[in-house]
């Protein structure tokens, strides 16, 4: 069993880029194709609609989309120019992790790698842990990276 298609989840933190930096590894490997995959969170407690009506919060939610884009290019040109096959999807979403692993299962994709930021008690409990939601969503092996180089 080969992994011939990697989904690996990024946003900005230091430890999704060493998640991206692992992929880079596997996939030149494994001749895998890639996509990276970033979601931007929408309020469960309002709708899209929501967004497009509140200028402040249209403009954080414009915002954070353009960001998201931004680190979606310069990550996809760095796949490409190591000569791996990428692509990159943006996405939005009131849980981060179902909506990778819902990607996951969209694409077909044979491992998605996250980065974990490892953290535990109080700090998990209130920030949650999107790694930990992808691996109890996901019907595909998850590699979970936590520690940046």
């Amino acid at each position: 069993m080969g992994y011939q298609h990697i989904l690996v989840a990024v946003d900005d933190s230091p430890i999704a880029i060493a998640a991206a930096d692992q992929t880079m590894i596997l996939a030149r490997a494994l001749g895998s194709q890639v996509t990276i995959a970033s979601v931007v969170v929408i309020d469960p407690l309002t709708s899209v609609s929501f967004y497009k009506n509140v200028p402040g919060i249209t403009d954080y939610y414009m915002e954070a989309k353009a960001h998201a884009k931004n680190i979606l290019a310069e990550l996809g040109l760095k796949f490409t120019n190591a000569g791996i096959e990428t692509h990159t999807q943006l996405l939005s979403g009131q849980s981060p992790g179902e909506a990778i692993a819902k990607l996951a299962d969209e694409l077909s994709v044979d491992l998605i790698v996250v980065g974990s930021h490892g953290r535990t008690g109080f700090k998990k409990a209130v920030l949650g842990s999107i790694a930990q939601e992808i691996l109890t969503s996901s019907h595909v092996p998850v590699l979970v990276v936590k520690h940046t180089k």
